[in-house]
């Protein structure tokens, strides 16, 4: 896979780097030699059906698991030789919250900022920050308890960034959450990677990675299939097309015989060209119509998104995905 190049023509340090991570539970294979890079700075997404190993590859490269083989560096500490460097270069928020509903929300940020061995008006200070970042102030005297789930996911969230990791690995952030806390969360997310803090991130919402990630790794069978840019993943799936529809009958005939390698629909008096979707591509052909004066009254773009992406890279057993076309 392309490394990235920074201006003076090195790669950027990596945060998070594993070759060969190896992880097996008795019999099973959970992680079978993965290789990754994570340069610092960036949102890397590691998405994989469930039971893919996603969590293990958190607990692992979190010191919370032990690997049975792998190279692997987190923030410049050796996983193996110096697992407690590493554990005060990160941050972990899992699925499961680490919130305590027995207690306020400023106690579990006081509690954290015990935990990280800060002076007393210091942690009164820090937690004080960060419940007024993430919103939380009005609610930071009421237990835990009473928050909805996109609060209690914020102070999750802010109780591991008491001592200011710049590596946090975010196991599956939004599950379960509303589609407006999910927002409220990736902008949260935005900010941090803006800040220079490394975000590794696990998901099931494939629109979440779409959004956030710099990078995004598929995971299946304990293997990496794939990895790159959203965008250089979903050029790996066939099936792009562009779509003419004519009202004119006459129209769609000539365009129908004209053109090579379409696929005609005569009840709809459609064509679907394949294309990769490119601006080029899609020049070409309207300066084609217009050299041929020939009009379309409709034209649709359907790029394969990381839905496509995701079902043709996990196996079969997958539920069918529905393409979507986007007019343009």
């Amino acid at each position: 896979m392309p490394t990235p190049i920074q201006g003076d023509g090195t790669p950027p340090p990596a945060a998070i780097s594993a070759v060969g991570l190896r992880k097996s539970y008795g019999d099973k294979v959970v992680l079978d030699g993965i290789d990754l890079r994570i340069p610092a700075g960036t949102v890397f997404a590691l998405l994989g059906p469930n039971g893919a190993g996603k969590t293990t590859a958190v607990k692992i490269l979190s010191t919370l698991v032990t690997a049975d083989a792998g190279d692997l560096h987190v923030g410049g500490h050796d996983l193996a030789a110096d697992p407690q460097g590493v554990r005060a270069a990160i941050g972990v928020t899992g699925q499961f919250s680490a919130v305590d509903g027995l207690i306020t929300g400023e106690e579990n940020m006081l509690l954290m900022a015990d935990l990280h061995h800060l002076p007393q008006s210091q942690g009164r200070q820090v937690a004080a920050d960060l419940l007024e970042r993430f919103d939380l102030t009005e609610a930071a005297k009421k237990p835990a308890s009473t928050y909805s789930g996109g609060m209690k996911r914020r102070l999750d969230l802010a109780m591991t960034l008491v001592g200011s990791p710049r590596i946090i690995f975010l196991d599956e952030p939004t599950t379960g959450l509303d589609p407006r806390s999910r927002h409220n969360m990736w902008q949260i997310i935005r900010a941090l990677v803006a800040d220079g803090v490394t975000v590794f991130l696990t998901t099931q919402y494939l629109e979440e990675a779409d959004e956030l990630a710099d990078r995004i790794a598929v995971l299946s069978d304990g293997k990496i299939a794939a990895e790159g840019t959203a965008e250089e993943l979903k050029r790996l799936i066939p099936g792009g097309h562009v779509r003419l529809r004519f009202e004119d009958p006459q129209a769609y005939e000539t365009a129908a015989t004209a053109l090579r390698e379409v696929t005609r629909d005569d009840e709809a008096l459609a064509l679907q060209i394949p294309s990769g979707g490119t601006q080029r591509e899609l020049r070409a052909i309207l300066d084609w119509l217009d050299t041929e004066n020939i009009e379309a009254d409709e034209l649709t773009v359907h790029t394969p998104d990381l839905d496509d992406v995701f079902f043709a890279l996990t196996g079969p057993g997958s539920v069918p995905h529905q393409p979507k076309e986007n007019a343009r």
